[in-house]
């Protein structure tokens, strides 16, 4: 996989990329990051890449020109994906991530001060993505956060496939509860069930605390889930009724116990 960033600042991008889980995939060859500085594109003697908006209005607007030369210097296959940060976009999810991990290369376009020419942007880019409803400075931190979320799915950079399979949003639950040595803190145990050894009974647990968790903290993620697994439901009722009838036995049997002593 190789990010592609578009930027003002790539100085923050290497930074922050070469920590990590992130700069050991780029140590190891899995990931590539490459931040490519806009202003080297100015043709302005004091390489700026920004000037007045049109119509008048506060601060300054990112000129098409410059990023449309840093966006040709990249020569790039057809249909590699080009994603504007931007608060108008869609919103970034795990579904998203998944979607973009398998494509080779990305690009992302990080804006600044109040944008960048919508001409420049009609031109080049195939996604508009937002990380929430608010407004920060430029999108390297928002260009940061999806290059961690995707890198996390390729294969080989987290060295274990099922710590990416069983993390917060797969198959729309969260994460269960962790926990680590030692087995008692500040009079707190660890659950029971995860020292038993018992495999089949840890993942229900853990399934059940990842549902539990879910409807509690993400009532969203919850109905998603419980709409598209039906099974689950059916079988805690088979067991429900199953239980029921074992008790109903055991109750009667009590009772033809206590009748024959009388």
């Amino acid at each position: 996989m190789k990010f592609h960033v578009m930027t003002l600042f790539p100085e923050l991008i290497e930074s922050a990329a070469s920590t990590s889980i992130m700069g050991r995939a780029i140590e190891s060859g899995l990931i590539e990051v490459n931040a490519v500085n806009i202003r080297d594109f100015s043709k302005d003697k004091n390489r700026r890449g920004d000037d007045y908006t049109y119509g008048g209005g506060a601060g300054m607007l990112m000129q098409a020109e410059p990023v449309y030369d840093c966006y040709r210097s990249l020569k790039l296959k057809s249909n590699t994906p080009v994603i504007y940060m931007t608060p108008v976009g869609e919103v970034f999810s795990q579904d998203k991530a998944e979607e973009l991990s398998k494509y080779d290369e990305l690009v992302f376009l990080c804006g600044h001060y109040e944008g960048i020419d919508e001409r420049v942007l009609d031109k080049i880019v195939t996604h508009r993505i937002s990380i929430g409803d608010y407004v920060l400075t430029g999108g390297e931190l928002p260009s940061l956060v999806c290059m961690d979320a995707i890198s996390r799915l390729v294969p080989g950079v987290l060295g274990n496939e099922e710590s990416a399979r069983t993390e917060s949003f797969d198959d729309y639950l969260l994460e269960y509860p962790q926990y680590s040595r030692p087995d008692e803190w500040e009079g707190e145990k660890v659950p029971e069930v995860l020292t038993s050894g018992n495999h089949k009974l840890i993942e229900e647990w853990r399934l059940e605390e990842s549902i539990k968790r879910s409807k509690k903290f993400r009532p969203d993620l919850y109905e998603k889930w419980a709409s598209s697994h039906p099974e689950y439901f059916e079988k805690k009722e088979k067991a429900r009724k199953k239980a029921l009838a074992k008790a109903r036995r055991a109750e009667r049997k009590a009772l033809k116990a206590e009748e024959g002593l009388k």
